[in-house]
C-alpha cells in the first residue's frame, strides 16, 4: 500500500511523492483521506519561502527565533492541517472502522494514526463531511480568537465562548477564511453588530452572502464611519473589540484606528513580512489600546483546563450546524482533485489563481 503526499521541495516547487504506507500496529488505526483543506496563509508561506521556520532556528525553550539552521528545512513533507478521513483499518477499540473524522496530518491520501498521540474528532452524521476540514484546527483557531476577547474582559472566569462579544460592537479586519469564520462565531454568540472590512470585492461579496455587513476600507474612512455610528459616551466611540485577521501592516493599523479608547485588538494574523508600517505613536498610544495575539498554540492563561482543543472543536461543529449550507456555498470556492495539488499551490502562491477556500478531494 502506498500513499501520495504533497511535498514542498523548495520555493515555488511542489511535488506529489509516493510513499510506502506505515504498517498497522496494535493501538493504531488507518484513515483514507476524503478531503484536505488548503490554508492559504501558513501553507503558502512554505511555497513562497517566507515562513521564518525555513530560515532560522526556533528555540522553543526561550520562545525566540535565533540565527542558525532552519527549524523546518526543505523538503517540507507535512503541509496542511485541515484533513477529513474515513477509518479503513483499526487495531484500537477507541476508533471504529467506518468512522469519519477530522485530523491534522497534512495533504496526503492516507495516514496511520495513534489516538493517544494525535487528535481524531469524529464528525456527526448530520454534518457535511467536506465541512469537517474546519473542525480539527481552523475552526478552533477562530474560536480561540473569541476566547481571547472573553479573557480580556473576564480573565480566567470565562463561562461561554460569547462572553467577550455578547451585546458588543465587533469589527473584523479581513475577509479570508479565518476572518469570516470569526465573524460568524461573533454573530452566533450574540454580538450586537458585526462589520467585516476588506478591500477585495469578491471577499466582501462572500461575506455579504454569509449575511455579514461589510465596509470597503478604500472607500470612505471606515474608522470615521464606525466611530460616527458606534457611540458610547462623549469622547468614547468605536468598536468594543476588533478581530484582526489579515497579515499586512495596513490591516493592523486600521484595526487600531477602529477601536474605542482602551479597546483591544485580538490579532489572528500571520505577518510574514513583518509590520513596519504600524504607527504605534498614533491611536495605539493616544487611546490606550491593547493588542492580544491569539494563536491556537495556546488558549488564554488560566483557561486550558476548561477550554481545551476538544471544546473548541465542539464549538466549531455547533457553528457549522448553524451555518453549514451557506459556508459550503459561499466560503468553499473550489473543490480540486488531489492530483492537482502541486499546480494549485504554486498558482495560489504566485497569485495566478484567486480562491477563498480550496478543498482537495482525494
Amino acid at each position: 500500500m502506498r500513499d501520495r503526499v504533497v511535498v514542498v521541495t523548495g520555493p515555488g516547487r511542489v511535488e506529489l511523492v509516493e510513499q510506502d504506507a506505515a504498517p498497522l500496529r496494535p493501538g493504531t488505526f488507518r484513515v483514507e483521506t476524503l478531503f484536505s483543506g488548503v490554508s492559504a496563509g501558513t501553507e503558502l508561506s512554505y511555497v513562497k519561502g517566507t515562513n521564518p521556520y525555513l530560515n532560522v532556528t526556533w528555540n522553543a525553550d526561550l520562545g525566540l527565533f535565533q540565527p542558525g539552521a532552519a527549524s523546518t528545512p526543505y523538503p517540507v513533507t507535512r503541509l496542511g492541517y485541515m484533513q477529513v478521513g474515513r477509518v479503513v483499518e483499526s487495531e484500537t477499540s477507541a476508533v471504529a472502522v467506518g468512522t469519519v473524522g477530522a485530523m491534522t496530518y497534512g495533504h496526503r491520501t492516507g495516514w496511520l494514526a495513534d489516538p493517544v498521540a494525535e487528535r481524531f474528532v469524529p464528525l456527526p452524521e448530520d454534518l457535511d463531511p467536506l465541512l469537517g476540514v474546519y473542525v480539527a484546527h481552523m475552526g478552533p483557531i477562530c474560536a480561540n480568537g473569541l476566547l481571547h476577547a472573553a479573557a480580556d474582559l473576564h480573565g480566567a472566569d470565562v463561562r461561554a465562548l460569547g462572553d467577550g462579544v455578547r451585546g458588543r460592537r465587533v469589527a473584523v479586519v479581513g475577509a479570508g477564511v479565518v476572518a469570516l469564520l470569526t465573524a460568524l462565531f461573533a454573530r452566533r454568540n450574540g454580538a450586537a453588530s458585526v462589520v467585516v472590512l476588506d478591500p477585495t470585492p469578491h471577499r466582501r461579496q462572500a461575506a455579504e452572502a454569509l449575511g455579514l455587513e461589510t465596509l470597503d476600507p478604500d472607500a470612505d474612512d471606515p474608522a470615521v464611519v464606525l466611530k460616527t455610528r458606534w457611540a458610547h459616551t462623549a469622547g468614547d466611540r468605536g468598536a468594543d473589540v476588533v478581530f484582526q485577521c489579515r497579515g499586512q501592516a495596513w490591516a493592523l493599523q486600521l484595526a487600531l484606528r477602529l477601536l474605542r479608547p482602551q479597546g483591544t485588538v485580538i490579532d489572528l494574523a500571520f505577518y510574514q513580512e513583518g509590520a513596519d508600517a504600524v504607527r504605534l505613536g498614533e491611536e495605539f498610544h493616544h487611546n490606550g489600546l491593547s493588542l492580544r495575539c491569539a494563536q491556537i498554540g495556546r488558549v488564554p492563561r488560566g483557561l486550558a483546563p476548561t477550554w481545551d482543543r476538544e471544546r473548541l472543536s465542539a464549538e466549531t461543529i455547533d457553528l457549522l450546524r448553524a451555518y453549514g449550507d451557506t459556508v459550503r456555498k459561499h466560503l468553499v470556492s473550489a473543490v480540486v482533485p488531489f492530483d492537482e495539488a502541486p499546480t494549485l499551490l504554486t498558482d495560489l502562491a504566485d497569485r495566478r489563481r484567486q480562491e477563498l477556500q480550496v478543498v482537495l478531494s482525494a
